[in-house]
């Protein structure tokens, strides 16, 4: 099956998480994005968010929080997105650019509006009683 490797920040304030709507897009995203050749995760990671969302990522705090395998939003049903998820302190202030047209901080309530793969991660997240209903 096709596998796309993503890097994804996770970063939750209050019970929520942030998340990220692309243009053109009818679902929201863990902010992140696709590996180059040559990267490694925190080097995608921090090139990402920095593109996205244009803040800096500390480096010494990354974390990994998992890794988690869904059908891909968007795609034939047969390509699965592989997400590989990390937290991290950052500075600057958030705003969308790039390709994102819109920041939102999400509750589990929210689970309907976003990917397969975030659906997973949402529902981790409530089990571990990160994420407010």
């Amino acid at each position: 099956m096709p596998l796309i490797d993503k890097i994804a920040w996770l970063h939750l304030h209050d019970g929520r998480i942030l998340s990220t709507r692309s243009r053109g897009k009818d679902a929201y995203y863990l902010p992140g994005g696709k590996r180059e050749p040559g990267e490694t995760d925190a080097d995608t990671l921090l090139r990402e968010i920095r593109e996205e969302l244009t803040v800096t990522l500390d480096p010494a705090s990354l974390q990994l929080r998992g890794v988690f395998t869904a059908p891909a939003h968007g795609h034939a049903p047969d390509v699965l997105v592989q997400m590989t998820l990390y937290a991290a302190t950052y500075t600057g202030q958030l705003q969308p650019a790039a390709e994102i047209e819109e920041i939102v901080w999400l509750s589990y309530r929210h689970r309907p509006q976003v990917s397969a793969v975030d659906q997973l991660i949402f529902d981790w997240l409530r089990e571990l009683g990160e994420l407010a209903e």
